[in-house]
């Protein structure tokens, strides 16, 4: 994959898993330099372009104007296209794309559900990640079962999925819902296999190891 010693990256967002776990990821993967930084809140809430986090701060060693985006998917896609971790044919990047919002749209019903909301939302949610994981195991297979989703190499879509279920997953443990049981329990070989690799990946690895809480994800 691409690097580049051109720019340096800021990152602010709250000292939590959250939402950024694929542009952690991505940053490590792209081996660029980069910093997290967890500004007190709300006091820093309005020093921020929205009222609101992630913040992404790119410095360029040419002096130019600091580039600064906001939106959490929207700095995923950046960093992907800018470091190769996103294809060129548009198609395939459009599902790329397809898959990241879906698992987006699923991660905002579990906040719900994470914040309190009803037994509906619950059964909604667990619907709705057994259509995704039928959804992704499908692709996985059409590309032959090799532990990615595009080609056999670690892309955009590998780490967004991680990051997905790493947010699904973040409750005390000895907290664990049983709705979250329930979906470990439904994984298929072929996501577990993504999983896997991106937990091995020689990049990533020292990151996603630092927290035995979520090693192995699937445990």
């Amino acid at each position: 994959m691409a690097n580049s010693t051109a720019s340096t990256y800021t990152l602010r967002y709250f000292n939590v898993v959250g939402i950024i776990e694929p542009i952690r990821l991505l940053f490590l993967a792209s081996k660029v330099n980069w910093t997290e930084v967890h500004p007190e809140w709300p006091q820093a809430k309005f020093d921020q372009p929205f009222g609101r986090m992630p913040v992404l701060i790119e410095k360029s060693a040419d002096g130019s104007p600091d580039f600064v985006l906001t939106e959490s998917r929207t700095i995923e896609r950046y960093l992907a296209r800018k470091y190769g971790f996103m294809p060129a044919n548009l198609k395939d990047a459009a599902r790329q794309e397809q898959l990241r919002d879906l698992q987006a749209d699923v991660g905002i019903l579990s906040n719900e559900v994470r914040l309190g909301a009803g037994d509906e939302a619950k059964e909604r949610l667990t619907y709705l990640i057994g259509k995704l994981i039928s959804f992704h195991t499908e692709i996985l297979r059409e590309n032959g079962n090799t532990g990615h989703f595009f080609g056999n190499e670690l892309s955009y879509i590998d780490m967004s999925l991680y990051g997905f279920f790493k947010l699904i997953f973040a409750h005390p443990p000895t907290s664990i819902p049983t709705y979250v049981q329930d979906i470990k329990g439904r994984i298929t070989p072929e996501i577990a296999k993504v999983i896997d690799n991106v937990e091995n990946h020689l990049l990533l690895r020292d990151h996603i190891t630092s927290n035995p809480e979520f090693y192995p994800l699937f445990k």
